[in-house]
């Protein structure tokens, strides 16, 4: 309980300041995950339940087209990650969670946070700040792509994602951006 209570408050404190009472309670909703690498935390087909909140290590989200898997995005060390469609509308998620490596996880229950903010509103005001952070992410990846050379988003890579560059495999982080690994390497090389 003591760890639930420490990744209540550094969660909590990136976008709400919880009370102790408050603290509490989050943390009791909170379920650890050992995930080891190369284990899926969400399958394509299933229902997501909740938010993976990463204490330590590395997660990605990823999906299939044409054959090939094709990276969404990358958590690590005190960040989160949701398959926010299968979450709101009870549907199969398209998208699959995987640990790039062995990692300490927590499921942030998505239903049961809502049912506290009734009583706590700083629940709910979590809950918007995770989804509207999420938003942002997704919307500077999609104008990346629409409007950045490919040497423009490898550089924003860098900076929005470091642990992944560091730590994730040449061709997931190719994946992210929709390039080969030939062309990462040359992008890094400088020769493109």
């Amino acid at each position: 309980m003591k760890e639930k209570l420490i990744i209540s408050k550094n969660l909590s404190g990136y976008f709400v300041k919880f009370n102790d009472e408050e603290l509490l309670l989050f943390a009791k909703q909170l379920k650890q995950i050992i995930a080891k690498k190369g284990e899926l935390l969400i399958k394509e087909g299933e229902i997501a339940t909740g938010i993976f909140w990463v204490s330590k290590g590395l997660l990605r989200q990823y999906y299939f087209k044409n054959g090939r898997d094709i990276t969404e995005h990358f958590a690590c060390d005190g960040q989160g990650a949701f398959c926010i469609e299968s979450i709101f509308n009870k549907t199969p998620s398209k998208l699959i969670v995987e640990a790039l490596e062995k990692s300490v996880v927590y499921l942030i229950p998505y239903y049961e946070i809502i049912n506290l903010s009734k009583k706590h509103p700083k629940f709910g005001t979590l809950i918007r700040k995770l989804l509207e952070h999420s938003l942002i992410l997704s919307q500077k990846k999609a104008d990346s792509l629409r409007y950045e050379t490919v040497r423009e988003r490898y550089e924003r890579f860098l900076v929005d994602y470091p642990c992944a560059a560091k730590r994730a495999s040449v061709n997931h982080v190719a994946s992210f951006l929709l390039m080969t690994p030939e062309s990462l390497s040359r992008v890094r090389a400088g020769t493109l």
